[in-house]
């Protein structure tokens, strides 16, 4: 269980800047696609290495832990697009250009 926890909490961080991306971007377009799909590969490696599995009570956790880090990167663009005086896609770009090199 602390394996599952530990693999849920992973992919909740991880997905935070995919959020970012995609809430940044044309819904639907090509990037908007890519932002929520490359995290899927990673998260099935995490799966496999960690010998987690695809057990079914697992899904809850990793799929909640998915969307939520998606839906937490996008509050944070929501939030920050109108305070930070440059922004682009790339969350970890803005928080340097706008919070270290200040």
């Amino acid at each position: 269980m602390i394996k599952l926890l530990l693999i849920s909490i992973l992919v909740f961080v991880m997905n935070i800047p995919f959020g970012y991306w995609r809430n940044n971007v044309k819904k639907f377009s090509k990037q908007w696609i890519l932002a929520i799909h490359i995290p899927v590969p990673i998260i099935i490696a995490l799966r496999l290495v960690s010998g987690l599995g695809f057990a079914w009570y697992t899904y809850v956790f990793m799929i909640s832990a998915f969307f939520l880090g998606q839906k937490l990167g996008a509050v944070i663009q929501k939030k920050y697009s109108n305070l930070w005086e440059i922004t682009s896609s790339c969350l970890i770009i803005d928080i340097k250009r706008n919070i270290l090199c200040k």
